[in-house]
């Protein structure tokens, strides 16, 4: 038996490992992801900024109607790449674990307790047979307060892999490009320094215009952007409108 014929092997399901220890599947899911237009997210000291770029395929395609970032309550918005049914499917999921701890506990979920359960949730169907992992990963932004029943908050943001895995960061990308756009934020945000959403929202902009010219696009346009903050002081998640765009890619230029 060749190396690919024991490959095809331990393809056909995703709960088998390979000698080698791995889960074909699950590497899949992960290019899936990969392919994918670029979402990025940047925790500030004064919030979160979550910005996306659509692929618009047809100049007969009404942009607005492709959705990268979802409101999931008053506190929180989730950002995805990848499989965009997928991404949906989990965005359901985030909305009723956050209605079903507000009903319950008679407070808001906080960010790390959300992405940890969608992790779980995730992580099911790579151990599941009859089901296949997830072809999108997410990103978790939110404010939680700094302590229970303290008046302090503190910006959170988080990935959600294929494989059921958060990680917490300071500003992280998924999708295409995920490289080249961690190098840049390494170099440009890394210095230390206060960081408000202002200075996250520019920094997540050039992110995603570093990396359009290489995924078949001249530069970034208003259209193809989705750009949401979530503010500390009030707790709110805001979507940028299309003048609000065009004034910060202005001033990128």
């Amino acid at each position: 038996m060749d190396s690919t014929t024991g490959q095809q092997a331990y393809d056909r399901g995703n709960t088998i490992f390979s000698p080698d220890g791995r889960l074909y599947q699950v590497e899949y899911a992960r290019e899936a992801v990969k392919r994918g237009s670029p979402s990025v997210g940047v925790a500030t000291d004064d919030g979160v900024v979550l910005a996306a770029r659509k692929r618009v395929r047809s100049s007969l395609l009404e942009a607005e109607t492709i959705e990268k970032i979802h409101e999931v309550d008053d506190h929180l918005a989730i950002a995805s790449a990848g499989h965009a049914a997928d991404a949906r499917q989990l965005v359901d999921v985030a909305r009723r674990v956050a209605q079903h701890h507000r009903v319950r506990y008679g407070e808001p979920i906080g960010v790390e307790p959300l992405a940890t359960h969608l992790a779980d949730h995730v992580q099911e169907h790579t151990q599941t047979g009859g089901s296949r992992p997830f072809g999108a990963a997410l990103l978790v932004a939110g404010i939680d307060p700094d302590r229970p029943g303290g008046s302090d908050v503190e910006p959170r943001l988080f990935e959600v892999d294929p494989s059921g895995t958060p990680y917490g960061w300071r500003a992280v990308s998924i999708g295409n490009g995920t490289d080249e756009i961690s190098g840049f934020f390494e170099d440009r945000l890394d210095g230390g320094g206060p960081l408000d959403r202002r200075r996250g929202t520019t920094a997540a902009l050039e992110a995603l215009e570093a990396t359009a010219e290489g995924d078949g696009d001249a530069a970034l346009e208003p259209e193809s952007l989705d750009v949401w903050t979530i503010d500390s002081e009030t707790g709110t998640v805001d979507e940028f409108s299309t003048g609000e765009i065009e004034a910060v890619l202005a001033a990128l230029e």
